[in-house]
């Protein structure tokens, strides 16, 4: 269905929803805009409100509304299409999140699932994620309880991504929940390290950081040769010489 099919009624209401949208501030919102998450069409719809004019505050009732009501998949799409581009936007332009948005990243984690693959890995896998974007989103995820199993897929797919200092946030962050971690997910973290074994380069601070917590985490859970293996590595990954 195209949005010419659509009733035009249905059509005038919910462009009068849109100019709700833009300016709501508090209170109650329309309950046309309620029901969207029941709509077979809801993106259909969603579309005419145009999410990238709604005010901060109706981003987040809308974030809301649709972690509570939506299935993950179709969660993690409204996250992926809807609130991630607003939040990079957000920060892009005022270089600090706005508190309602801010309540909507933690709003969302309300889908782990969706969260993890429509906010977090497309966020890294876009290759641009600024160091101030992984820190302020990767606070949600410090200060917010995540179930082990969407961390441990998030860990495993971020330690098998190229290195950026934003994975090395998330990866530290993640394992500094202390998660009694799957061995193939401590396996793949080794691995990640040990892939700058032949790095010439003077490995950043916050690939330390990863690296440290990594081992005081789960020195455990590794075998006694991939223990060599990486205090092989740490004398040739010689910290930046302004590492305090």
């Amino acid at each position: 269905m195209q949005i010419q099919d659509l009733d035009p009624r249905v059509k005038e209401m919910y462009e009068g929803v849109k100019d709700v949208l833009k300016s709501y501030r508090s209170g109650k919102l329309p309950k046309a805009f309620k029901i969207i998450p029941n709509l077979k069409n809801w993106e259909q719809i969603l579309y005419i409100t145009d999410p990238s004019s709604w005010s901060a505050a109706a981003m987040y009732q809308a974030t809301r509304i649709f972690a509570s009501n939506l299935k993950e998949k179709m969660a993690q799409r409204f996250y992926n299409l809807v609130l991630l581009p607003r939040i990079r936007d957000d920060l892009a332009e005022y270089k600090r999140l706005n508190f309602h948005l801010y309540q909507a990243l933690r709003k969302s984690l309300f889908k782990p699932g969706g969260f993890m693959k429509g906010i977090l890995l497309p966020l890294l896998e876009s290759g641009n994620c600024t160091l101030r974007e992984a820190i302020i989103i990767g606070s949600v995820i410090a200060r917010n309880s995540i179930p082990i199993l969407h961390s441990s897929a998030a860990i495993l797919k971020i330690a098998e991504m190229d290195y950026t200092g934003a994975n090395s946030i998330f990866l530290r962050i993640l394992l500094d929940k202390k998660y009694a971690l799957p061995y193939r997910v401590v396996d793949a973290c080794v691995f990640h390290f040990l892939r700058f074994e032949r790095d010439t380069r003077e490995l950043p601070v916050l690939w330390h950081q990863a690296f440290l917590t990594f081992v005081q985490r789960y020195k455990a859970d590794i075998s006694s040769e991939q223990r060599d293996a990486l205090l092989e590595l740490l004398k040739k990954a010689k910290p930046p010489r302004n590492y305090t």
